[in-house]
């Protein structure tokens, strides 16, 4: 259908199933099963099919398209950009929209042609994807434009805003996307169509806002500066085009054609406002450059559809008409001087037209989310395994300093505090003189506390609990430490068995010092750790019999605490006993203050998820170092600036031990004048002992509670690191016992070879050893040829004359064996067949006799 504006087409691609790339990433990448995903990756390339589908002008497709370039900006940080899938897309523009080049060519020295067919090749880039996703939306914006009833105020106004949308995205792909493809972006998106596309949108979008402005009746000189903007942009936007090798000639005579056309209109709106102004002479002059920038614009004629040359056509043919009458009235009526063009002032410009870059694209990652615009993100909760350890190590250290330097100090001030008061037999020798009869309100709590609690009995199952732990904890290091062993001694056996200028691998604690090293930091904690045990219990055993007391019912404690006789308690006395009491109250307020500053402490290191931050810190090293493997070094100056969240917890603790100084300083004071004030009273030193035993069993049931409550805490952690430990050292025995069956195959094979060299060599010995033996050691009757050779493989030998001058009676082995024949033929050796073919050597003579078959043949 033929316009006055233009609109991009969308660029083409086919389905691709991404899912099954990032699925074998996952796997080879990461410390996480691909199934845990498989919502995500049924998810993604759903995503990606609707998407790329969209190929008409209809809002709905906005979301569709920009939920799948979010996803794409998010699973950026998840996976490298050249994830394993080639993604293909054909150009929209420009004389290659029907195939995509396969090839892609590398060097400097490329030809423009080969330049081109590799910025049209398939890539495997999610930023090619992300670049062509929104070079899509873009289309899609100036498609729902063009769509629009253009003919009203509503229909300009929503036109005028999907162009500068258009414009925003095609801005944010120049400037954000492209220069991070780390390739040749496509060749319909290099630079130059970019802007000259950019400039277009805007051009229409100024265009649209100018013929609202006509519609509604705006002043002259207001419509002539709209109209001026107009023409400026389709002159930028052809400038552009001209130097792009993807905009058809079609398009750029367009765009001249409409910057001359504006420029016209713009001239013909401010001769118009002339008119009105009385200035008659600039009014022609105007309208002359008006009727010239419209011949100017259809000279390109040829090029432009009949919408546009009509508007063309109407143009001229009012400027025509508007000039004659103004020529003729000012010759005749006004004769004002007609100035030349080059003293006529440059028209103003309005530019109503700006930028949009639609909240999707320029932070896409803020719409994602459970409840998000364009849905909730897809791997959330994919983590490296290099992330894991980071976020492990982290924990550790912001753990260590929250309960070291934090907690560890609050409560040792107390704890100093409380072996203070009970140097000072504080509170007791206070409360025996407040109430020198029944139980003090303060005894009463703590032991309703303890009963509450449970007290006794919580502890031996803590202590239980902890005992299990423990046997546990030592049960799986015992493994582990039994593996090492076994394998150190199969390594020792092998080496005593072979020696050790075969066995040549490195013995085990070289080559697993880091695991033997890591069994006796093992062992050091539990030592430790049965060492603090013992302390513990041997705390319970001391306080066992007070904390049976407190947890029992009051007539108990009251038979334990001994009343004490009325006394008249002097001003004097009373006196310091308020001011004592008044520094009792005051430890009290700071205990209780330093509990709910302990527990905002921990509440606040439970909080801190220090998680998504290295996520995104490890999201912006894959993109920044795609070909850097991600270490957990790689997060220690993030490390260091988290912590510094605790950097006010540990100025308090500074803050917490001045004044317990200055509290300490006023107690003691305190307590030395109440001493002094009722010295020489006795009669509550009983009571005020037992108060005292009481007081400090409560103290110490809860340091025990707390004692109990951090083993428990360190056998479950310890739990995790000999569990490791024992796994790694079945890695390492497995690995060791595989390199040891290889080792004893090379070495048996070694031996085998060298064996039946040895072999051979001593029978080439023994064989030289007979041939060199003399003459006289050769048995009777026989002779060995004087050769020093080898004896050669016997062959078959066919029967052959007796050799002339052979010895009668002497067998040589060229001589046939012959069987016993009394008539002829010299005499016979002794064969051996039968008993009777003997050489008498002694009597020299031979006796012969003819054999027998049936007797069978006999030896020896």
């Amino acid at each position: 259908m033929a316009s006055n504006i233009l609109f991009l087409p969308f660029r083409r691609t086919h389905s691709t199933s991404l899912s099954e790339a990032i699925r074998q990433y996952i796997s080879s990448k990461y410390d996480q099963h691909p199934d845990m995903f498989a919502s995500d990756l049924e998810t993604i390339d759903k995503l990606r099919n609707e998407a790329i589908n969209v190929l008409e002008p209809q809002s709905s497709g906005i979301r569709k398209i920009t939920a799948w370039a979010a996803q794409l900006v998010w699973i950026s940080g998840k996976f490298p950009i050249d994830i394993g899938v080639d993604f293909v897309w054909y150009p929209a523009l420009g004389y290659n929209t029907q195939k995509p080049s396969l090839s892609r060519p590398s060097g400097e020295n490329c030809s423009r042609e080969a330049l081109i067919h590799e910025a049209t090749a398939p890539q495997n880039n999610l930023r090619f994807e992300l670049a062509n996703i929104l070079y899509n939306l873009a289309s899609l914006y100036s498609q729902l434009a063009f769509s629009l009833n253009r003919t009203n105020s509503e229909g300009l106004r929503s036109a005028c805003n999907y162009f500068c949308q258009a414009a925003g995205v095609i801005s944010y792909l120049k400037d954000h996307v492209i220069p991070e493809m780390r390739s040749l972006p496509p060749e319909d998106m290099d630079a130059m169509t970019l802007e000259s596309l950019e400039q277009l949108m805007l051009a229409q979008a100024q265009e649209c806002f100018w013929q609202k402005a006509v519609m509604d009746g705006l002043k002259d000189a207001s419509i002539a500066k709209l109209a001026a903007m107009v023409s400026d942009y389709y002159s930028t936007a052809g400038d552009f085009a001209v130097k792009s090798d993807s905009i058809s000639s079609e398009w750029i005579h367009h765009m001249t054609a409409k910057h001359h056309h504006f420029a016209a209109a713009a001239q013909y709106r401010a001769a118009c406002d002339c008119l009105e102004k009385r200035r008659y002479g600039e009014e022609v002059a105007r309208l002359r450059d008006s009727q010239s920038c419209v011949n100017e614009a259809l000279k390109e004629a040829r090029w432009l559809n009949k919408v546009v040359l009509g508007d063309l056509h109407g143009l001229r043919n009012r400027v025509v008409e508007h000039l004659k009458r103004a020529e003729k009235d000012n010759d005749i009526i006004y004769l004002n001087p007609v100035p030349p063009k080059s003293e006529l002032k440059l028209l103003d410009r309005a530019n109503m037209a700006t930028i949009k870059v639609p909240m999707e694209i320029s932070d896409p990652i803020s719409m994602l989310g459970e409840r998000g615009h364009l849905g909730k993100p897809l791997f959330a909760k994919l983590v490296p395994y290099s992330v894991h350890v980071a976020a492990s190590i982290y924990v550790e250290r912001r753990d260590r300093l929250v309960n070291h330097s934090i907690i560890e100090e609050l409560e040792g001030l107390n704890i100093k505090l409380h072996e203070l008061l009970q140097s000072l037999n504080l509170p007791g020798s206070l409360q025996a003189l407040e109430r020198p009869l029944g139980l003090p309100p303060g005894l009463v709590a703590h032991a309703e506390e303890i009963r509450q609690q449970d007290g006794l009995n919580r502890l031996y199952r803590s202590m239980e609990d902890i005992t299990k732990l423990k046997a546990s904890d030592r049960g799986t290091y015992n493994e582990g430490l039994s593996i090492l062993q076994q394998e150190a001694a199969e390594d020792d056996r092998a080496r005593a068995k072979y020696g050790t200028d075969r066995w040549t691998r490195p013995r085990s604690r070289e080559a697993a010092e880091k695991l033997w090293s890591q069994a006796d930091e093992v062992d050091g904690y539990l030592k430790s750790a049965q060492s603090s045990d013992q302390l513990v219990e041997g705390k319970l055993k001391a306080q066992e019999q007070m904390l049976r007391l407190l947890a029992g019912i009051n007539r108990d404690l009251e038979d334990f605490v001994p009343s004490s006789r009325r006394t008249n308690v002097t001003p004097k006395v009373e006196r310091e006993a308020a001011a004592l009491r008044t520094c009792l109250n005051e430890i009290s307020r700071l205990e209780s203050s330093r509990r709910k500053k302990v527990e905002a402490v921990k509440q606040k290191a439970k909080a801190d998820d220090i998680n998504p931050i290295i996520l995104k810190e490890a999201g912006r090293l894959e993109r920044e170092y795609p070909m850097q493997k991600i270490e957990p070094a790689h997060f220690e100056n993030l490390f260091e600036q988290r912590l510094q969240l605790y950097e006010p917890d540990l100025e308090l603790v500074s803050e917490e031990r001045e004044k317990q100084d200055d509290l300490v300083t006023k107690l003691q004071e305190a307590n030395a004048n109440f001493v002094v004030a009722k010295k020489g009273d006795s009669s509550s030193k009983e009571r005020e002992q037992a108060l005292q035993k009481l007081e400090n069993a409560y103290y110490k049931y809860k340091e025990i509670v707390s004692n109990l409550d951090v083993g428990r805490k360190f056998y479950n952690d310890l739990a995790k690191i000999v569990s490791r430990f024992r796994d790694e050292c079945k890695g390492f025995a497995y690995q060791r016992r595989n390199e040891a069956e290889q080792l004893q195959n090379d070495i048996t094979t070694g031996l085998s070879a060298l064996s039946l060299s040895s072999h051979r060599d001593n029978l080439q010995q023994q064989l030289k050893k007979q041939q060199d033996q003399p003459a006289s050691a050769v048995p009777s009757g026989f002779k060995l040829a004087p050769t020093a050779e080898p004896v050669a493989a016997p062959s078959p030998n066919h029967p052959r004359p007796i050799p002339p001058g052979s010895m009668p009676g002497m067998w040589t082995p060229n001589m046939p064996i012959k069987f016993g024949d009394p008539g002829s033929g010299p005499t016979a050796p002794n064969t051996g067949l039968g008993g009777t073919g003997v050489s008498s050597q002694s009597t020299g003579k031979s006796t012969r006799t003819p054999w027998d078959p049936k007797r069978g043949i006999q030896f020896g």
